[in-house]
């Protein structure tokens, strides 16, 4: 089977590594894919978000399977496009049509949809340009810290929290009348604050059935014990302490089931990932978001754990008899340090060699994000986040001591990373 990976990141890495293993697999590409990806697939030079150029590659080399790794091309429609030409009718398409990928591409829609649902969530109330007034007047009837949520996709960057009044009210103006985030924030959503743990749960589904993969712990801040600014994330490890089989049943009952039962009931047809940002509130699961793709950094962490053959798991999922797969998983310790670009998520300087890559012991994997290959091959930085180490053992402490040593063998010129990953769950 021929198989087209969209994307360039770390997450497009890990589905690579894992596709790669497949006996199904017959030729594998990525596009535009990264100095990584190479190791496992044929990269290839494609706009994601240019559907014709992807139609012309998928029809040149008979492709048969199309995995969409980021957001962008579902939220505009590729599952679409190709669903429109009878041409495409046998394509298995890893990624929910547009009407589904609404749940990440609107902020309003993910929480009317919960609200429908009756799926736990924090309150919240929505605003559109012209309503600064009223807006204000409901972030006076909540407690800090304030949280703001551009409507639209924002490229990771849309959701803030403000620990004052006058810093949200602000960020608030800045958001509805000066578009801080383009269209995106023509509409905000300002969320009641949920204080807990986070966690990412992810789930493969064919609309009707589905299977729960590893859970994950992201950390997003750029600076050690989560202090400092927001990231697309630093690290992550799976499986995550907390969320023993008690909590997990909680999830499943309270927030998977009611999801893809509200999908039926709205008839929006639903094939791929579902990714549902959680917070754990004394034991209490709340759903924060919904993505209907893959996390990142969180990818790197789970690929590893699963076992199972997931191109034939794709291959259940597009003839609707996911409930037919036995999902495999490795009980070992995941752990994800991700090596970025000095001043990120500032300003930083590309071009920069990766050295030591050769080092690394065989059982450890590096997930290329934010790379590019030089005219000799060489791995140059492309990118703010750019390159995850993983590695698994039998327990997180070790596996800590274990990815930190792997750490230090690689590096290129103002390499930063966070040296707490998986610490506060050391306990």
């Amino acid at each position: 089977m021929n198989i087209l990976i969209l994307g360039s990141g770390g997450r497009e890495s890990a589905l690579a590594y894992k596709l790669a293993q497949s006996p199904r697999t017959e030729s594998l590409y990525v596009a535009p894919g990264n100095a990584g990806t190479g190791l496992w697939a044929q990269n290839v030079a494609l706009d994601p978000l240019n559907f014709a150029q992807v139609k012309d590659f998928i029809i040149e080399h008979k492709v048969e399977m199309l995995v969409v790794g980021p957001e962008d091309p579902l939220v505009q429609g590729i599952h679409d496009y190709f669903l429109a030409d009878a041409n495409f009718r046998d394509l298995i398409i890893v990624g929910p049509c547009k009407d589904g990928a609404r749940l990440e591409g609107s902020k309003r829609f993910a929480k009317e949809f919960m609200q429908r649902a009756g799926i736990p969530t924090a309150a919240y109330a929505v605003f559109e340009k012209g309503q600064l007034a009223q807006a204000k007047a409901f972030l006076k009837t909540l407690k800090p810290p304030y949280v703001l949520k551009a409507d639209g996709l924002a490229a990771g960057k849309g959701v803030l929290i403000e620990n004052s009044l006058a810093q949200a009210e602000k960020a608030l103006e800045e958001m509805l009348e000066n578009e801080m985030f383009g269209a995106a924030s023509r509409q905000v959503v300002i969320e009641e604050f949920l204080s807990g743990i986070e966690l990412s749960v992810f789930v493969l589904t064919d609309g009707t059935h589905y299977k729960i993969l590893p859970e994950a712990k992201d950390y997003k801040k750029i600076g050690e014990g989560d202090r400092g600014l927001n990231t697309g994330g630093m690290g992550s490890v799976s499986p995550v302490a907390f969320a023993d089989a008690a909590f997990m049943k909680k999830v499943e009952e309270r927030i998977v089931k009611p999801t893809l039962n509200q999908l039926g009931k709205e008839k929006i047809p639903y094939a791929g990932f579902l990714f549902i940002g959680l917070m754990n509130v004394k034991g209490e699961p709340y759903v924060i978001e919904y993505n209907v793709r893959m996390g990142d950094p969180e990818t790197e962490a789970v690929m590893p754990r699963i076992q199972s053959d997931l191109v034939e798991a794709f291959i259940a999922m597009h003839e609707n008899r996911l409930d037919e797969v036995d999902l495999q998983i490795d009980p070992r310790q995941a752990l994800c340090v991700m090596l970025v670009s000095g001043g990120y998520p500032e300003a930083y300087q590309k071009g920069f060699e990766v050295k030591g890559t050769e080092k690394v012991s065989p059982d450890t994997l590096l997930f290329h994000a934010g790379t590019k290959p030089d005219v000799t091959g060489r791995p140059l930085t492309s990118g703010g986040r750019v390159l995850a180490v993983v590695t698994l053992a039998e327990d997180l402490p070790s596996a800590m001591e274990k990815t930190y040593a792997e750490v230090e063998k690689v590096g290129f010129e103002g390499m930063y990373y966070r040296k707490d990953i998986g610490k506060d769950l050391c306990r």
